[in-house]
């Protein structure tokens, strides 16, 4: 049974806590920080060798469907952009039509959650925007000002198929990850057209510009877990998560709270499937983390990236054991 939190679903240290530099992820640090001995590497690096061994679950053919499943998100840049969209495929002009006055923010924040279902988004929640979530800089190290008048965060998820996750790690599971990706893509680009058209701003983003957890906690999605993300009460962690910014007049939600936080203190599934042991093991959540890997002044159980990401590199691909091993994460049916 879910409930509203009596305080904030996350306890900050005002006097460490700020935002977030997305440079210092795993995937900034690959990109642009020559200093870190990740800069450059890939999981595909000993991608022939793995191949070579002919193991179950990681042949030619199964990396393919990865690589496939990735396209819409990793080449679809439109679906991020923060402007309305131009130069279409199809050659009908679109109509230029004034904006459409929210009259019932209440109204249009159903209407809002019901697009995002038809564009397949499993769940979506309001949240108010918290802009301590917002990285500072993008991973080029460039800042990032969100526009004053984008007071709300959409935030959506997009459920994967439980029966995939649980082959993690293998291709199969690296390739469910890849479409929900792609699915996030679609959706975001979609829902940003929709209020674009409107009248209104939208800036669509996936796991760049903010942090995703902490928005979708605020917007009443679930609460973050041991494993250092989202679990939803339906999913669990079996999902991805995507949002958009926008200045259209919205009702907020609010978080919830369906004991997870206490529910983590005595399992620990995911820490004992984990095989990069990245996951940590104690009771309690800390303020304790590497403030190169993890925003400090938040009270959690921080997860070791570095660690992650070298075994997704020995693996030839990412991997989903901390949420296959979730007891939520079983809790829908298989797609």
């Amino acid at each position: 049974m879910c409930k509203t939190p009596d305080s904030q679903p996350y306890t900050i240290d005002e006097s460490v806590h700020e935002r977030f530099d997305q440079k210092k992820t795993i995937f900034g640090r690959i990109a642009y920080d020559r200093e870190s001995r990740f800069f450059g590497k890939s999981i595909y690096d000993n991608i022939e060798a793995i191949l070579s061994k002919g193991k179950e679950g990681y042949s030619r053919a199964d990396l393919a469907r990865v690589m496939g499943a990735w396209t819409a998100y990793d080449y679809f840049d439109k679906a991020f952009s923060w402007q309305p969209l131009r130069d279409a495929n199809n050659v009908l002009a679109k109509p230029a039509l004034d904006t459409l006055p929210v009259e019932d923010a209440a109204a249009m924040s159903d209407m809002v959650k019901e697009t995002a279902r038809f564009y397949g988004a499993s769940d979506t929640g309001i949240a108010e925007l918290n802009t301590e979530w917002v990285y500072a800089c993008n991973r080029k190290g460039e800042p990032i000002e969100i526009p004053d008048q984008c007071r709300f965060a959409i935030v959506m998820t997009i459920r994967m198929d439980p029966a995939a996750i649980a082959t993690s790690p293998t291709f199969a599971a690296c390739a469910e990850t890849g479409l929900a990706y792609s699915r996030m893509a679609f959706a975001i680009g979609c829902l940003a057209e929709f209020i674009r058209n409107l009248g209104y701003k939208a800036i669509p983003m996936g796991n760049d510009t903010a942090l995703s957890i902490p928005l979708a906690v605020d917007a009443g999605l679930g609460e973050m877990g041991r494993n250092g993300l989202l679990v939803t009460p339906e999913h669990g962690p079996c999902v991805r998560i995507c949002k958009v910014f926008t200045d259209m007049p919205l009702e907020a939600d609010r978080p919830i709270d369906f004991g997870l936080s206490k529910f983590c203190r005595t399992c620990s599934m995911c820490a004992d499937a984990c095989q990069a042991n990245a996951i940590r093991t104690e009771r309690e959540p800390s303020y304790d983390c590497d403030p190169d890997m993890n925003s400090p002044g938040v009270l959690r159980w921080a997860v070791d990236h570095e660690k992650c990401f070298k075994f997704w590199m020995a693996n030839g691909g990412e991997c989903s054991n901390c949420i296959a091993a979730c007891p939520f994460s079983h809790c829908g049916k298989s797609q």
